[in-house]
């Protein structure tokens, strides 16, 4: 399966991908963190925090840590929980102040008993979303993807 990001405006990232996996089963895997350690981030870093408090006003906060110690942690708090539908919360990048990303998680049943995973992200600035993406967001998004479709038949 691809993983796509689009920029459909000028604030806008979109990631979409299709999960060989029923929503509750995708919901549950990125919802509890004894599942979330298993495929958050990238091959090349050690996840080291995991923390959701699944509620609204609930905080979460996933992270890795570098083999040279530097930690990379995103944060934020729930505003919205439909659960095995749609999730909504804000993210933080630790590393850099500023106001926060605004994030939209739906999960969609397809014909074949799949799960169309839709990220929609507002981002404070075109300023702010292009520099994430310069990082080499693209393809950390990418392998973090396909390390969730790897790991949910497992579940």
């Amino acid at each position: 399966m691809i993983t796509l990001l689009t920029t459909p405006s000028d604030r806008e990232l979109v990631i979409t991908r299709t999960f060989d996996a029923p929503p509750e089963r995708v919901w549950e895997a990125w919802t509890r963190p004894e599942h979330v350690r298993h495929w958050y981030g990238v091959a090349a870093l050690t996840t080291t925090v995991c923390e959701i408090d699944l509620r609204v006003g609930g905080a979460w906060r996933w992270g890795q840590t570098s083999s040279d110690g530097q930690d990379i942690v995103f944060s934020g708090t729930y505003e919205e929980i439909v659960p095995n539908e749609r999730l909504v919360y804000t993210e933080h990048f630790e590393l850099m102040p500023g106001p926060p990303v605004h994030v939209t998680l739906t999960f969609d049943s397809t014909p074949q008993g799949g799960t169309a995973l839709t990220s929609t992200s507002l981002w404070p600035s075109t300023e702010i979303r292009d520099q994430a993406l310069a990082t080499g967001m693209e393809a950390g998004v990418r392998e973090e993807y396909d390390r969730l479709a790897e790991y949910l038949p497992t579940m």
